[in-house]
């Protein structure tokens, strides 16, 4: 009786580790009331050099005991920082909008490449950082925000999963909020059946001049957008290690409306990184945040993620993602080019449109681009002209030919009747 209680109490305490397995967190003020809290889960996967030249990755969580040291609350700004093992930090950075809502800018991983716990056989003692931009926008300012979806961020030789989070940033009179702001991943699609009506049933009309309905994609109207010309250096005494040019004009589909908007490169924040496997572009508009993410396999990059955040014309928060892209290919020595309009779906919801675009995330000599691998639109601008100029000459040489033949025979008549 006593080993079946004994293991009905184990059986439970088991559970009760399971629900409660992640991190939380609270965050006083100075008046020791909660001003910020915090339960979520991160995992961490980390690319670095090991010994024998090869390339290790380390798979980690965020534990359940950090260090809330250097968290800060704020009456527009907040910052939650967490300090693990040996010299790790994960921060988040927080800020109001509008004094309703509130966001997440950014999130800071600091992780120590000596802490062999985590970095076995590591090549090096140094200490780096890696910057992206969260998916958390339009967050009831008196509401917790939670997403329980898996939601993957990734930056230079560093990925980030984050689910089963809650967090109200901004805690008032020291009493976490009961009210919930749902990711919309969390958000259920509900999917309205149309009400048929059998006695209104009309025959169909198959009249063949009926016009089709209408689009929800309108022909873009807009001026061809502004170039920018964007680069990345490791730091201020060296040389670019990315380029980018390009025009670039965003396509956004929210429920039955369809807007499209050009990006303005002036007054643009650029950052980024540069890696061996793995470089990102990040611009910082007023309107919009756009991460491009770059890839090598050591023979050919490729842009393998973009990430865009932003507000429509009419106020609408959007934000979508596909981090598994094959776009933009090119051997890592070369640049990737393409003069022509080009168009993408990156999303069901979000299309891109390029102008005059030319990329090198990788191998970038004395801060200019490499020799350009073109694209097929401009290659194939190039073969109508070739194309006429052949036509134009085996023309000429056609009517050279008769008249050489013509004069020829016209000679050997003339000689034949005198």
């Amino acid at each position: 009786m006593y080993r079946y209680a004994a293991l009905v109490l184990f059986l439970a305490f088991g559970i009760v580790f399971q629900l409660s397995h992640g991190t939380e967190v609270d965050v006083k003020d100075k008046d020791d009331k909660l001003c910020l809290y915090a339960n979520l889960m991160v995992n961490f996967s980390v690319s670095y050099d090991a010994a024998d030249n090869k390339t290790a990755t380390a798979e980690f969580e965020l534990p359940p005991k950090v260090s809330t040291v250097g968290s800060e609350c704020g009456s527009s700004s907040s910052m939650l920082k967490l300090s693990f093992g040996e010299g790790h930090t994960w921060s988040m950075n927080f800020n109001t909008v509008d004094g309703k809502k509130y966001q997440a800018d950014t999130i800071t991983f600091s992780y120590n490449l000596s802490d062999t716990t985590f970095f076995p056989k590591s090549t090096s003692n140094d200490t780096l950082t890696a910057t992206v931009k969260p998916h958390i926008t339009d967050v009831g300012l008196d509401t917790c925000y939670s997403c329980n979806s898996k939601d993957t961020i990734e930056a230079d030789a560093v990925n980030q999963t984050l689910w089963n989070v809650l967090i109200q940033a901004f805690v008032i009179n020291g009493n976490k909020s009961e009210n919930i702001t749902s990711c919309p991943a969390d958000v259920p699609v509900t999917t309205v059946t149309p009400t048929t009506h059998a006695t209104s049933t009309a025959a169909p009309v198959t009249n063949a001049t009926t016009a089709a309905p209408p689009t929800t994609t309108p022909t873009p109207t807009l001026p061809p957008p502004s170039t920018g010309k964007y680069s990345i250096k490791p730091d201020d005494n060296s040389t670019a290690c990315l380029l980018a040019t390009f025009g670039l004009r965003i396509g956004v589909k929210q429920a039955d409306k369809y807007q499209e908007m050009n990006f303005d490169p002036n007054g643009t924040t650029v950052s980024g990184s540069c890696g061996v496997n793995s470089s990102e572009l990040v611009l910082v508009s007023n309107t919009m945040t756009i991460t491009f993410t770059f890839t090598n396999d050591t023979k050919k990059f490729r842009l393998h993620a973009l990430n865009v955040t932003g507000k429509t014309s009419s106020g609408v928060a959007f934000s979508e993602a596909n981090t598994n892209l094959s776009l933009w290919e090119a051997a890592v020595s070369s640049s990737y080019m393409c003069n022509k309009e080009q168009n993408y779906t990156i999303t069901g919801l979000l299309t891109i449109f390029t102008f005059d675009l030319q990329v090198q995330p990788f191998g970038v000599k004395k801060g200019v681009f490499s020799t350009a691998e073109e694209c097929q639109a401009d290659a194939e601008s190039f073969l109508v002209p070739i194309a006429v100029g052949v036509s134009l000459l085996v023309l000429i040489l056609i009517v050279l030919l008769a008249y050489f033949i013509g004069r020829k025979r016209n000679m050997a008549t003339g000689y034949e009747s005198f």
